[in-house]
């Protein structure tokens, strides 16, 4: 029987971070399902697909191929056999991701894709809806959070890292919005589990963080 952790919170509490490092750390896959919604978001936006063209949308789904791979202890991320890693985290696909990712027909596609990556394995997997919808009956189930402040300071800490130019007032601007976005859609809307753990990083480390989940997931394993 896979074991499986689910690793819920808003843009920017740093779930990505906290989940390799995590699965590192105790032998489990970790998969960010954020980035399929981005990979997803970038070809809409290189093949010039609109939110309401629904047809090319469903078309574009049966045919996608998004890849996420570990190379020398980094994860990177492929479309079409094409390497995406720094491209999903640019200022254009944060706009569009958060509406393409409200989508039905998206949402279902990438659930499918996300059950499927986590069969017969013991995974590690961050999202907005993994404990309330991916995974209802996870092992354990997490939620990340912090304030939008810190989350934007994180966020433009990450951007300079891996050269990407945004300032800090445009990426509160995207977390607040995305905030409202993930929390008030119809479909598989960010929101607590009711039996998910509570985590405010506002002020812990990456560290403190990572020790605080670790030691959750062996008392769950039984070590």
């Amino acid at each position: 029987m896979a074991f499986i952790v689910a690793i819920d919170g808003p843009a920017g509490s740093g779930k990505g971070t906290i989940t390799k490092k995590v699965g590192n750390k105790t032998n489990l896959i970790s998969i960010d399902t954020g980035a399929m919604y981005r990979c997803v978001s970038l070809y809409m936006i290189k093949n010039n697909i609109k939110l309401d063209e629904l047809e090319k949308i469903e078309e574009m789904l049966k045919k996608i191929n998004i890849e996420q791979k570990s190379e020398n202890g980094i994860d990177k991320f492929y479309l079409d056999g094409e390497e995406v890693t720094t491209k999903i985290r640019e200022k254009e696909v944060n706009e569009i991701v958060s509406p393409v990712s409200k989508l039905g027909l998206v949402r279902k596609a990438m659930l499918k894709l996300q059950r499927k990556m986590a069969e017969n394995l013991d995974i590690i997997m961050e999202g907005r809806d993994i404990g309330t919808n991916v995974f209802p009956n996870a092992d354990v189930k997490i939620y990340l959070d912090a304030t939008a402040e810190e989350r934007a300071n994180r966020r433009l800490k990450q951007n300079k890292e891996s050269g990407i130019k945004q300032t800090y007032e445009e990426i509160l601007e995207n977390i607040r919005f995305r905030d409202n976005t993930d929390k008030t859609r119809d479909i598989a809307p960010l929101k607590q589990a009711e039996d998910a753990i509570y985590i405010d990083s506002t002020d812990m480390t990456i560290e403190e963080v990572s020790e605080k989940i670790i030691n959750i997931i062996k008392e769950k394993r039984g070590y």
